[in-house]
């Protein structure tokens, strides 16, 4: 088994800064691969778009609600990525009420791309962006991988289980690892 590692990038963010005033207060702040993944086990999970029906009813709030039982299991954080920018990601993020769930704006889509997981999505009028897949990333390495069956461009179905919180969990409890 090849061990894959996550790629550099480097993400542009939107974060609160208290010394900004107006109704936007939020600055821009660059955050590299390592600042998420350095010394730290995590889930990642992407997403084809934020505000999605799948994605905003069942992935993202089932991830949110299930954080202690990650937690339980040694991860340190979950976070989403989607190939969304930091306005539409932050957006989301409130209108989830996320306290858990750390979202990742992949607004290029690089690190999708790196990843070998960009896809077009133009029949949904979505232009290029993520297949459904979740990690377990150690340290800036995959330990486990989790792709959603179907992989290709302009897919006529939104395939979902294999990447959902429930699946990921139940191979942590077991020790289960597949092959990055």
């Amino acid at each position: 088994m090849t061990v894959r590692k996550v790629p550099d990038v480097t993400f542009r963010t939107r974060v609160r800064d208290e010394a900004i005033e107006g109704p936007n207060p939020f600055r821009w702040e660059d955050k590299t691969t390592a600042d998420y993944f350095a010394g730290k086990r995590v889930v990642l999970f992407s997403l084809p778009g934020a505000f999605t029906p799948t994605c905003s009813t069942f992935q993202l709030p089932d991830f949110e609600k299930l954080y202690g039982e990650f937690q339980a299991q040694g991860i340190d954080e979950i976070y989403c990525i989607s190939v969304n920018d930091a306005f539409v990601m932050n957006a989301w993020g409130k209108s989830q009420g996320l306290k858990n769930v750390k979202l990742i704006p992949d607004g290029s889509g690089e690190f999708t791309r790196k990843m070998g997981m960009l896809v077009a999505k133009d029949n949904l009028g979505f232009g290029m962006r993520s297949w459904r897949y979740a990690a377990v990333v150690n340290n800036g390495l995959i330990e486990k991988w989790f792709e959603e069956e179907g992989f290709s461009d302009n897919c006529d179905t939104d395939p979902y289980g294999v990447s959902s919180p429930q699946n990921i969990l139940e191979a942590l409890k077991a020790g289960e690892a597949v092959a990055a």
